[in-house]
């Protein structure tokens, strides 16, 4: 994590506990917000990049394109949550032949 800048640090010097309860609670909101932003422009990227012949149908629910490479090849997965635990489902490999 890097340091803030020396002038938030200031400002935020000058300011009362409670005041600076009130800061922590918007920038953690903000952080969330920022954080969903970017998710989504990596989905809409990945919803891009995929493959014609790949049926978003046959997916799990709310499951994303990944590749994974393994031993030098490439293989396309579904990858979803379920709860705490990230789970993958084997598709195809990315050079299909």
């Amino acid at each position: 994590m890097s340091d803030p800048p020396q002038y938030i640090l200031e400002g935020l010097e000058k300011q009362s506990p409670e005041t600076l309860r009130e800061i922590a609670q918007i920038a953690t909101e903000m952080a969330e917000k920022k954080e969903r932003q970017l998710e989504a422009e990596l989905e809409d990227e990945k919803v891009a990049d995929r493959p014609k012949d790949l049926d978003r149908d046959d997916a799990p629910i709310s499951a994303t394109l990944t590749t994974k490479k393994i031993n030098g090849n490439q293989y396309y997965y579904w990858q979803w949550r379920e709860g705490e635990k990230i789970k993958s489902e084997y598709i195809r490999p990315v050079d299909a032949k």
